[in-house]
């Protein structure tokens, strides 16, 4: 096998790898499809992406979607770090309303903003850890 489709399968393997991760994510929050396709930046109709994922199909190869989804595991990240002890927390913080965010909640900031809503949402947290 060439090194360039060695590096190609090994790239596949890891955006499937990311694809599980932020899939499990989003049962940790209890996303629902709407709002799960929505943090993705995917049509809420586009269903059968969101069952490739799950099974570990590649993430899109997309420069956003790429984005967002290491944006949102390093939202994860900084919740857990935020909620070391308190991991129901963590998990419920993203679909709790936030005066920070009009009342709104982390995930409905998102929907509202799309990936602006990702950076948003990140740099608040990365504030509140002092970062």
């Amino acid at each position: 096998m060439s090194a360039a489709l060695e590096r190609e399968r090994s790239a596949a393997e890891d955006r499937g790898a990311l694809a599980r991760m932020v899939m499990t994510l989003f049962e940790h929050w209890q996303l629902g499809t709407e709002d799960q396709a929505a943090l993705l930046g995917i049509a809420s109709s586009n269903r059968a992406a969101l069952a490739r994922y799950r099974r570990g199909e590649p993430i899109g190869t997309s420069r956003d979607q790429y984005e967002r989804v290491g944006h949102l595991l390093g939202i994860h990240k900084s919740l857990r770090l935020l909620f070391p002890r308190n991991r129901e927390l963590a998990y419920r913080w993203m679909t709790t309303r936030n005066k920070a965010f009009d009342n709104l909640t982390p995930v409905e900031v998102i929907r509202e903003w799309g990936f602006a809503g990702v950076l948003m949402v990140r740099a608040y947290l990365d504030r509140a850890r002092g970062n």
